[in-house]
């Protein structure tokens, strides 16, 4: 009886190791899509912040603290490049009062 339990352990020890492999590489997928999709709305959302108060030439306080947290986001989720300038640009902005809109 033991003996037939131990070569039921050895055969199924790495069938279900194999499943238990194979449902975290799906779960990983899944979260990189997820990441990615959170990194792209992120990336149009502060595309659009940027264009608006670029072309007003001042941004009010609560706008530039909301690009700075998705900036945050967005950089932390991977995203570099273009927006990173952007950001940079955003920062030089003159920030207004919310009574001067």
């Amino acid at each position: 009886m033991m003996s037939f339990l131990m070569q039921t352990y050895v055969i199924a020890l790495p069938i279900v190791l194999s499943y238990i492999v194979w449902l975290l590489q799906q779960q990983r997928k899944a979260k990189d899509a997820n990441s990615k999709g959170t990194m792209l709305l992120l990336r149009v959302q502060l595309i659009e912040y940027h264009d608006k108060y670029m072309k007003k030439g001042s941004i009010p306080s609560y706008a530039y603290q909301n690009f700075c947290e998705m900036y945050e986001a967005y950089h932390h989720l991977g995203g570099n490049g273009m927006i990173t300038h952007m950001y940079d640009e955003i920062k030089e902005l003159k920030l207004k009062k919310e009574k001067e809109e």
